[in-house]
């Protein structure tokens, strides 16, 4: 059942929020290297003792695919926040290379939640994929801010991933489609429609979300329609078996210990993450728990929906009852 303790009376009264007038919309300066720009921000709901902030994959996609979340964590009675990363579509766009940069994106999310006066009385972060790579190295600098955070379906190290993509899903295509897929992909032929056409069913609707493509939901059509490649193709690499961009050696396995706030982390069965690693990683974490969707993929917010969410949702309530 989904949790629905802890219900804020006042939970959608926006009328003493400084957001009222948006709908909950700000957009909150960020003050880089290059100058300061705003990003995008949206508040749902009231609650004093639990604000989540969502951080979107990518980089360079968009917190559209995160919409699903109005089907639960409202009835949940949680404060949740979208956000647009910088660059990406809703905030401003500097199109300038050097700040496509993990250390920069780090000092980014740190402003936002000053802006939005998040603390460890009520800060909870989620990140999804990439967003769950910020929210390590967020956690590794400032998780004095935290109150409890959750890395979905994101391992600890980049070289890993890249094992089990070259190690396991890679093996478990049809040897004749990867094939033709690594021809495009050794002809660095990334722009073939062909190539999308071949890793849609046999690695999209697999791996990424196990549902056809055809009926995938207008949230996620949107985020992945207003993806920003600039900042995913440097960082991620072009390929989708694999990274290969400035994450390369990206490992955080031995600094998993010094998170000692309570950390879930979320697994799914078909994903394109090893979710043994995964659970793994919940050990490694002095306070952390694995939450494990049998049927999900790398998208398992809508491939085991009530699953996911009843566990995000579980988590952040024993969380602020002190159960952790």
């Amino acid at each position: 059942m989904q949790e629905k303790t802890s219900f804020p009376t006042d939970y959608l009264d926006y009328s003493n929020r400084e957001d009222a007038l948006s709908g909950g919309v700000k957009m909150i300066p960020v003050e880089t290297p290059k100058g300061t720009f705003k990003v995008w921000t949206k508040r749902v709901g009231n609650n004093p003792a639990i604000k989540l902030l969502l951080l979107h994959g990518g980089p360079g996609m968009t917190h559209e695919y995160f919409e699903c979340c109005d089907s639960f964590l409202p009835a949940a009675g949680v404060e949740y926040y979208y956000y647009d990363q910088l660059g990406s579509f809703y905030s401003d766009n500097p199109n300038d290379p050097d700040l496509v940069d993990l250390p920069r994106y780090v000092e980014e999310v740190e402003q936002v939640r000053k802006a939005l006066g998040l603390n460890k009385d009520n800060f909870f972060m989620l990140g999804h994929s990439w967003g769950g790579l910020l929210l390590m190295e967020y956690a590794l600098k400032y998780q004095e801010n935290l109150k409890g955070m959750v890395i979905s379906n994101m391992m600890a190290s980049i070289p890993a991933y890249n094992d089990y993509a070259h190690n396991v899903i890679m093996p478990a295509m049809d040897p004749q489609v990867l094939a033709e897929v690594k021809g495009y992909e050794d002809a660095k032929d990334y722009a073939n429609p062909r190539y999308m056409e071949l890793l849609v069913p046999h690695h999209y609707e697999e791996h990424v979300m196990r549902i056809p493509a055809d009926q995938w939901p207008d949230p996620v059509n949107r985020a992945f329609a207003h993806v920003n490649n600039d900042i995913y193709i440097p960082m991620q690499g072009p390929s989708e078996l694999g990274a290969s961009g400035k994450l390369l050696e990206w490992d955080r396995t031995k600094d998993l210990h010094k998170i000692e706030v309570p950390a879930l982390v979320i697994g799914a069965g078909h994903d394109t993450m090893d979710p043994a690693h995964m659970e793994w990683m919940a050990k490694e974490m002095p306070k952390g728990r694995y939450h494990f969707c049998a049927n999900g993929a790398h998208m398992a917010m809508y491939d085991d929906q009530k699953v996911y969410f009843e566990g995000l949702t579980r988590f952040m309530h024993d969380v602020d009852a002190g159960k952790f």
